[in-house]
């Protein structure tokens, strides 16, 4: 019996995801390379090349010297990434990257989203808010992330406002949902259209940046209806690799909010809640094996945002799994994550306490 050839692939980024994208493909014994610039967080443990991700041809030159070629984040030129033997496909990307196209697409799909218009003008925001009702968020159609590049309305006087702040760019305008919770669901589909799913996550965030992500979001219906929607979008784009799609919770029922065509936040917790991880099985994924079981145990996911505590800190809770990107510390930022099994209340309460959430 030969032994598998196992592909060199490239990741575009060399962040967090990166990271732990990286440290998953030591597991499975898989040559990841990323791009991006010294200094970046997968450097710790993975090569990394020196590229701008602006460059068509930098870029290019990169996707030729491994056998295929990823992303960590959805945030990079569609244009720069056509001709590339790309997982998950530049159409995925470029639908996710464009928060109008994503709406759109949604519902092509038939999946309910908040009501939405889309807004080139001052103008067109004035007509908008009749469409959408208020309140609602103005939301650039691009590049926005963790609360950036939105701005509320409550009434009609804060439309010159909102314009101004986000630049005057092309954008949506969403209604505001009064939700009962937000949750999102992960799944992976493989080359030959294998598709495992992960339980369903209640995520809480403040300020536009998920704070804890909690899983099981245990019920039935919409575990049920989450996977029957996820199916559709991966078909549909023939997707290959980690899909994630953000839901909120109304009436009973879910409507779609955002998807990541990528590993996801919330679900870094499948790091230890999970038999295999969304990282891993991402990988598995894209080099055509075989998708590993995604059994989970209950989890509980802290972001710690803004400065890593201390190794001496979080060795007094032997239940806790510490992980730290090793970025400089900075408001607002994501600097690394902590993850408890969910029976361990005493120290996730206490660590929400220190973490002011």
């Amino acid at each position: 019996m030969t032994n598998r050839v196992m592909p060199r692939i490239g990741i575009l980024g060399a962040g967090q995801l990166a990271l732990m994208l990286a440290q998953a493909g030591k597991t499975l014994n898989v040559d990841v390379v990323c791009a991006g610039q010294p200094g970046d967080c997968a450097e710790r443990v993975a090569e990394l090349i020196s590229v701008d991700l602006e460059d068509a041809a930098a870029v290019g030159a990169f996707a030729a010297s491994v056998d295929l070629v990823t992303i960590e984040s959805e945030n990079i030129n569609a244009d720069v990434l056509r001709g590339l033997k790309l997982y998950p496909n530049v159409r995925a990307v470029g639908i996710a990257q464009d928060r109008l196209l994503e709406k759109r697409f949604f519902q092509e799909c038939g999946i309910d989203t908040a009501p939405f218009a889309p807004v080139d003008s001052l103008k067109d925001l004035e007509k908008a808010m009749d469409d959408t009702g208020l309140p609602a968020i103005l939301k650039t159609r691009r590049m926005g992330y963790d609360g950036k590049g939105q701005a509320r309305l409550k009434s009609r006087g804060d439309a010159d406002g909102a314009w101004r702040e986000i630049g005057g760019v092309p954008c949506i305008l969403e209604g505001m949902v009064n939700f009962e919770a937000e949750v999102s669901l992960i799944a992976a589909r493989g080359r030959l259209g294998q598709i495992v799913f992960y339980p369903l996550i209640e995520n809480r965030h403040h300020e536009g940046i998920l704070r804890r992500s909690i899983a099981p979001f245990l019920n039935r219906k919409l575990q049920s209806q989450a996977e029957e929607y996820l199916t559709v979008l991966l078909e549909r784009l023939d997707y290959v690799g980690v899909l994630a799609v953000e839901f909120f919770v109304v009436d009973g029922a879910l409507l779609a909010n955002e998807m990541a065509p990528r590993v996801h936040n919330s679900g870094h917790w499948t790091i230890e809640g999970s038999v295999t991880s969304q990282f891993e099985n991402h990988l598995r994924a894209i080099a055509g094996m075989e998708l590993g079981t995604t059994e989970s145990r209950a989890t509980v996911m802290l972001n710690c945002i803004g400065s890593m505590p201390s190794e001496r800190e979080t060795a007094e809770f032997p239940e806790l799994f510490r992980h730290d990107y090793g970025k400089e510390a900075r408001p607002g930022r994501k600097v690394g994550h902590l993850t408890f099994p969910a029976s361990a209340t005493a120290a996730i309460a206490e660590w929400q306490r220190r973490l002011q959430y």
